[in-house]
């Protein structure tokens, strides 16, 4: 998939927040899921952006340019998104003794993917405004 990562925060956002009179037929707690594997693919895709313009070599593992962020980022922005990396990864594995991660707390990881982005100049978030 080639979306971009505004497209991904714009769709995980559409999940999130459904236009009044949608039938929902996915429960809140499989669409906030879902929402979180959109954040996470936009993190990695602004991740992506920021740190292979200048450094062609730079791992594709996420882990990796975790590591390598702080250097190229700063130490605040480094801390934010291991954070929120780690958070939405943990949110994106369905186990089975674990309720779904509740839509107030990807709501929450909404507003740090898109200031991350924003941020870091890896991406301009368009769209609806959370």
């Amino acid at each position: 998939m080639n979306a971009s990562p505004e497209t991904l925060v714009t769709a995980a956002y559409c999940l999130l927040h459904p236009a009044p009179g949608t039938v929902h037929s996915p429960a809140p707690g499989l669409r906030a899921r879902a929402a979180a594997v959109l954040f996470r693919m936009a993190l990695d895709q602004g991740l992506e952006r920021l740190l292979s313009a200048g450094h062609p070599s730079m791992p594709l593992i996420g882990k990796h340019r975790m590591l390598c962020l702080e250097w190229y980022a700063g130490q605040d922005t480094a801390r934010r998104c291991r954070t929120t990396w780690s958070t939405l990864t943990a949110a994106c594995h369905d186990r089975t003794r674990e309720l779904p991660p509740g839509p107030a707390e990807i709501r929450t990881r909404l507003l740090e993917v898109t200031g991350l982005l924003a941020a870091r100049g890896a991406a301009t978030v368009t769209g609806p405004t959370p």
